[in-house]
């Protein structure tokens, strides 16, 4: 990874980490280190576990952003722009390479449903 990949990486892993920040309050933080944030909920919401909410990571190539909640209610995904879904892998990982306010805006928005749903299913 070049110097200029890093910094893109660690500003991109920075302002993701900002969306999921908010919820720290309602759900547990699993993992909390440089590269690595994780957010699950606090109880035991399916087989006796906690679910994972959401996570991001810095890989290799990209920064991860995943959002579970999009996972267990694809319907949320309705209405996503062309643009965010062409960061989509698999069901519920978006990749970034840098940082993109615009689309961190529509994640910040589709986080804030998926937190709504998981309430909704009270599995908070």
């Amino acid at each position: 990874m070049s110097a200029a990949d890093k910094t893109h990486f660690e500003a991109t892993f920075t302002a993701l980490k900002r969306i999921l920040k908010r919820y720290e309050r309602s759900l547990s933080v699993k993992t909390d280190k440089p590269g690595d944030y994780y957010l699950e909920t606090k109880s035991a919401s399916f087989r006796g576990r906690p679910i994972c909410f959401g996570a991001v990571c810095i890989r290799k190539n990209y920064v991860c952003f995943y959002l579970m909640p999009v996972y267990a209610n694809p319907a949320l995904l309705q209405g996503m722009s062309p643009a965010l879904k062409k960061r989509m892998q698999g069901k519920s990982c978006f990749n970034f390479g840098a940082p993109n306010k615009q689309l961190f805006s529509e994640l910040n928005r589709l986080t804030e449903a998926g937190f709504q749903k998981y309430r909704a299913e009270k599995w908070l």
